[in-house]
């Protein structure tokens, strides 16, 4: 009987982590996630313990980052870099030769690197990553991701009747594109339920907000990912989100499911 191919995926996002490990799962069953890693610390030591065939790396994860642990791990396995690195970033990649995937990560990308992940496999092709791939590989990432990037939006301004409120985006539930407006669903200095409007678009809100925190779920909505307390699913692969204060229930459009995999 041919033994089944082993992975570890290391992201130090929990839901990205599942939801990665979901997808996996939907597009290549017989491939065994036998660790999960938050860092990259975490991912050296379950490499040594395991010696899977693939390793899933964040690139930028606390301490040890993705590309350290590939320079330690070396040719002892097959690399797939995650990445949230712009356009610019990824031609680092694609010019290394080197597997990647950029978050969100999309069904169809992830199927083409299993693909050749699983002919190098079956031809038991030697994994490409070179120490020598590796550092120029770090080079065009500190390159192309030298500009620092804008801080994430800590505060809002918005309308609630006739008075002018500043909501903290931690405070924040959710947001729904109203029209012209965004609707902002928080909780006030109660920790009630509060609503408000502000004149912006949510695509253009979006781009402020800090991705680590804030991801789109539907063409209209955005949720605070600390805000939500359970994920149900129905039979026809439709989900909603349910949330930790509030009773409204969230849709996720079919586009977006692959955040929420593992459920």
């Amino acid at each position: 009987m041919q033994r089944r191919p082993t992975a570890l995926v290391a992201e130090d996002e929990p839901l990205l982590r599942e939801a990665l490990i979901g997808m996996l799962a939907q597009v290549w069953p017989k491939l065994e996630v036998i660790a999960q890693a938050r860092n990259g610390r975490e991912a050296l030591e379950m490499f040594d313990a395991k010696q899977p065939d693939v390793c899933f790396l964040d690139v930028h994860m606390p301490g040890v980052s993705g590309i350290d642990a590939a320079r330690q791990i070396g040719r002892r396995a097959h690399l797939v870099f995650v990445t949230a690195f712009d356009h610019y970033a990824v031609q680092a990649f694609a010019h290394g030769v080197l597997d990647y995937l950029v978050k969100p990560v999309e069904s169809e990308r992830l199927q083409e690197t299993v693909t050749r992940l699983k002919e190098r496999l079956a031809s038991a092709q030697p994994a490409s990553n070179t120490d020598a791939l590796l550092h120029q590989l770090a080079l065009h990432l500190k390159q192309s991701t030298a500009a620092p990037a804008p801080a994430p939006l800590r505060w809002l301004r918005a309308s609630v009747g006739t008075t002018l409120r500043l909501i903290a985006v931690e405070d924040i539930d959710y947001l729904r594109s109203d029209t012209k407006y965004t609707r902002i669903a928080w909780r006030g200095d109660s920790g009630q339920p509060s609503e408000a409007l502000v004149r912006v678009a949510l695509k253009e809100l979006l781009a402020q907000l800090d991705p680590e925190h804030f991801v789109q779920v539907h063409r209209a909505v955005v949720v605070n990912l600390r805000a939500i307390s359970h994920i149900t699913r129905s039979e026809y692969d439709n989900a909603d989100i349910h949330l930790k204060q509030r009773s409204e229930v969230l849709p996720i459009s079919r586009s977006h499911l692959h955040l929420f995999r593992q459920m």
